[in-house]
């Protein structure tokens, strides 16, 4: 697992293309959202137990929802392609992405640690006050695109909705996070994110607000 410098492309992308790479998202409730680990051989062990086998680049940080993308509305998602991008060896990065199932880690620029309230305000403290207490967290991971289904994809078909079945390894990542996001906090599943349709990552914590209150 090797870290991605910190940096924006000076040109225009010409390749490999954003849309190579399919975004996507571990999250959680917390009472800190946004911490940080120098640990990257450990965000590489966690992207290996969420994604799998599969190419792509974590992101050494955990993030409040309203963290995620800035006030002229690029996601941490694009900001960690762009600092792929950046690379001179950004071809060979993609191929062994690609053929050797490569996984990178980067840290994400500092300006990300401000929060930018979107359009849809559900997750304040005024709208739903239970986010206060229970503060919703996302692990970022920009993957490339493969036909093979995730790591998480997979232990949920296998254990065909059994809940003993699925424990262990629900355990296990429960586990993975700590060193990154300590108790309190606890998983609540995974998803992908769609920059057209943000929303729907705010949905995922307002269908938990119940078993909350």
């Amino acid at each position: 697992m090797l870290p991605v410098p910190d940096s924006t492309p000076a040109t225009p992308p010409t390749g490999p293309a954003l849309a190579d790479f399919a975004c996507f998202y571990l999250y959680g409730l917390t009472n800190q959202p946004y911490r940080q680990s120098t640990d990257l051989d450990k965000f590489g062990e966690l992207f290996s137990l969420i994604i799998g086998n599969h190419g792509g680049l974590g992101v050494a940080s955990t993030f409040h929802p309203y963290q995620l993308v800035n006030p002229v509305g690029i996601s941490v998602w694009y900001t960690a392609y762009a600092q792929f991008y950046a690379q001179p060896n950004r071809f060979e990065l993609f191929a062994e992405m690609t053929l050797e199932k490569a996984q990178f880690v980067l840290v994400p620029p500092a300006s990300f640690a401000e929060f930018h309230v979107w359009p849809d305000t559900r997750l304040t403290s005024d709208e739903n006050p239970i986010f206060s207490r229970f503060i919703p967290f996302v692990i970022p991971f920009l993957v490339r695109k493969d036909p093979e289904l995730l790591r998480w994809d997979k232990e949920f078909v296998a254990a065909e909705g059994d809940k003993a079945r699925i424990s262990p390894y629900l355990k296990a990542v429960h586990e993975a996070i700590k060193f990154v996001q300590p108790a309190p906090a606890f998983v609540l599943g995974f998803g992908e994110f769609d920059e057209q349709q943000p929303e729907q990552l705010i949905e995922h914590f307002l269908s938990s607000r119940a078993m909350l209150l």
